[in-house]
């Protein structure tokens, strides 16, 4: 048991989803991702853990992907693996895999193995390519699922490759949070009507969805499709960042013509100053604005935009961010065993959240686990291993 953990405190105790009982199978990327947001919610989630665990070679004390969950470890391998493993079914809310397709299927904890002992259950799956299509049992990360669906070559400059969001926009945003509302839309469904259903989550597909609207301008004749053209895509000088005195960054987004008035009025671009609507003038606008920027620092920028509704704010680093200001009054980041960390959200009036416990480490639960989900005793000695089904695969 990991030190940050409060041992006095069951499990789910805390938000709108207490008394949801979760199962993970331990994958990495979007699955913990998704199974933690269910865990900040509230929910009692198992993590299945590996022996030998994930292999990305992450202390598991510091993985708080991992925070408010509790861990088992069952070899999936082993004959009496996927029993194991099913008994958690039978008394769970909502199972979330990883897998790539057939994979579940073969170890023996497909959604069809599961229903047999629990119809009611939710199958939660996670994956790039998603479960059919020419691509789907093909290996693949974030990069490569946004890249196809459009996303990818929206981000950046014109004249260079597009950036690389982390894996936040396709991972994260189009994977795991698409999973979290499918789960929740499932149980709603499997509560009224005593029937679970599985969940196919691709990140392709939420990616995908997620550039609904820029679809919509594209049709509309509102949107150019090539990067950098763009209100939203940094095409626009009042929309995007730029260079301060210090090397650091400033952020403007003053679209409306009242938060540009305030920001111009602000920056002090000496006249005369190209219109604002006049496109084929942007590139003389910008480097009107980049001009002043780089003539103060980021702090100095900073205190000229505070308490204005300009729309402008600096880019602040991973470890600036949980200091600023607003940031803090909000405890929007949270320090918790050591470890400063966004704080769960959103923020719910009447079943508030918090981050009870600390991550969960492998296999360090089995015991209130068994207790609390009224488990089967698990036999003596350790069983035998059987012949290797599938390999255990991210996405």
């Amino acid at each position: 048991m990991s030190e940050a953990r409060t041992p006095t405190r069951k499990p789910g105790t805390e938000g709108p989803l207490t008394g949801v009982r979760v199962v993970e199978l331990a994958g990495i990327g979007p699955g913990p991702f998704a199974a933690m947001l269910l865990a900040d919610l509230g929910a009692d989630v198992v993590r299945v853990d590996r022996p030998g665990g994930p292999g990305l070679g992450i202390d598991p004390a510091r993985d708080v992907t991992n925070r408010n969950k509790r861990s088992v470890v069952v070899d999936l391998k082993a004959l009496d693996g996927p029993a194991r493993v099913l008994d958690l079914a039978e008394r769970a809310d909502v199972l979330i895999e990883g897998y790539r397709p057939g994979v579940a299927e073969r170890l023996g904890v497909g959604p069809g193995d599961c229903h047999a002992r629990n119809p009611a259950l939710v199958y939660g799956r996670m994956t790039g390519w998603g479960q059919d299509g020419p691509l789907a049992r093909r290996a693949g990360h974030d990069i490569g699922y946004i890249a196809l669906t459009g996303t990818l070559g929206m981000i950046g400059a014109p004249d260079e490759p597009p950036a690389v969001p982390a894996n936040l926009l396709g991972d994260y945003a189009g994977g795991s949070l698409y999973l979290v509302v499918g789960v929740l839309a499932a149980l709603h469904h499997a509560r009224a009507s005593g029937t679970g259903q599985v969940v196919d989550a691709a990140i392709v597909d939420g990616t995908a969805h997620l550039s609904t609207m820029i679809h919509g301008m594209l049709a509309a004749g509102g949107w150019q499709d090539r990067r950098g053209a763009n209100l939203l895509d940094g095409g626009c000088p009042f929309y995007g960042t730029y260079e301060t005195a210090d090397g650091r960054y400033m952020a403007v987004g003053a679209l409306e013509p009242q938060f540009y008035a305030e920001f111009m009025r602000l920056l002090g671009v000496p006249d005369p100053v190209p219109a604002r609507d006049d496109t084929a003038r942007w590139p003389e606008l910008r480097a009107a604005v980049a001009a002043r920027f780089k003539s103060r620092t980021r702090e100095e920028w900073t205190a000229v935009f505070a308490d204005s509704d300009a729309c402008t704010a600096p880019v602040l680093s991973l470890r600036e961010a949980p200091h600023h200001p607003h940031l803090a009054a909000r405890s929007t980041f949270t320090d918790h065993g050591g470890i400063t960390q966004p704080a769960p959200a959103p923020r719910f009036s009447a079943t508030p959240t918090a981050v009870r416990t600390g991550p969960a480490l492998p296999g360090a639960d089995a015991e209130s686990v068994a207790r609390d989900w009224d488990l089967p005793r698990e036999p003596g000695p350790p069983p035998a291993s059987r012949p290797d089904p599938a390999v255990h695969t991210p996405q």
